[in-house]
């Protein structure tokens, strides 16, 4: 297929571009580079330097790339910054996106896949997590995501646009050629790794006194090829609806740190926080609808082989992408 993918100089886009390249399919990137990486678009696909916000830029490039399909992952995704910058988020994250799926109408596109997110659902009712739990996000960011999720359902409805939404999980990891580099680094795998590396002395755990296990919060992590592979599924006619993609096991903050620790041999001081507001003791997936619906099985479920291939990409890269 003819697959136009915006923000596919960002982390997850990146990723999800080579492999779409690899199973065969063609790829037009459309992103404005301020979180995504130049040096991170796969050589093999086409570059459009552009904004959402540009209608007939966006229009343009679609019929240009003959798009049968969108992959829609240019958003911002800092959920502390849409507690004070929210107008930014509901701009990038609904605005621009509605402007897409107009375009994508107006095109005569026939497949919307979106880039959603595990905090359209907010503290969950119970854990693993399925996709028929309320949706109750405590944040601008879920909340944005929540609304283009909607917009989505009367558009599939009104004007025949097939979508599949993804409510993501801790994507982690690497491919051997791309990783994850983001300016403001926010997660968890990567900021341990820094401290191997040399660039941090320290991170830090938020919160020790959980109820779980070893008293840290427990989060699901999914291999950013695993994710990829769930949305080259998508693409496949009739498939549609919501899917939670994660492993279905989660690992604590200090399960990830002892993990790290035990795959580049070096250790990595930790530094004790209180808790965030807001921070759930445990967040799992339940992902068994992807599995029965989309025939998806992830190929590497452990955290062992997701902090391997990310140590392995930060050891080459330890700078992250040159521009």
């Amino acid at each position: 297929m003819n697959v136009f993918v915006t923000g596919g100089a960002g982390y997850i886009g990146s990723i999800c571009t080579e492999e779409l390249l690899n199973a065969g399919h063609t790829v037009t990137v459309f992103d404005n580079l301020t979180e995504g990486h130049r040096s991170a678009v796969d050589p093999r696909a086409k570059f459009v330097a552009g904004c959402l916000r540009d209608s007939k830029l966006v229009k343009q490039s679609l019929l240009d790339a003959k798009a049968e399909a969108i992959m829609h992952f240019a958003a911002s995704a800092l959920v502390g910054e849409s507690m004070t910058d929210p107008k930014k988020y509901f701009h990038n994250n609904m605005v621009n996106a509605l402007k897409l799926a107009d375009a994508a109408v107006e095109c005569g596109v026939k497949k919307f896949v979106f880039s959603s997110t595990c905090a359209t659902y907010g503290p969950p009712e119970r854990v693993p997590m399925t996709e028929d739990l309320p949706q109750r996000p405590i944040n601008p960011y879920g909340e944005a995501k929540l609304m283009f999720e909607k917009v989505l359902i009367w558009y599939a409805q009104i004007y025949k646009l097939e979508f599949i939404a993804f409510r993501y999980f801790n994507a982690a990891g690497a491919s051997e050629q791309f990783g994850e580099h983001h300016r403001i680094e926010t997660h968890l795998i990567p900021n341990v790794l820094m401290v191997a590396l040399g660039q941090k002395t320290h991170v830090e755990i938020y919160g020790t006194d959980y109820p779980t296990p070893d008293g840290t919060c427990i989060r699901d992590y999914i291999h950013i090829k695993d994710l990829a592979q769930a949305h080259i599924l998508g693409l496949q006619p009739g498939k549609t609806g919501f899917f939670n993609l994660g492993n279905g096991d989660g690992y604590s903050v200090k399960q990830v740190i002892e993990m790290c620790e035990k795959i580049t041999g070096v250790k990595i001081p930790a530094i004790e926080k209180p808790r965030r507001a807001g921070d759930p003791p445990r967040l799992v997936a339940a992902a068994n609808k992807a599995f029965s619906e989309l025939g998806w099985k992830p190929q590497y479920p452990k955290i062992e082989d997701i902090v391997a291939t990310a140590w392995a990409w930060h050891k080459k890269h330890p700078t992250g992408y040159a521009d």
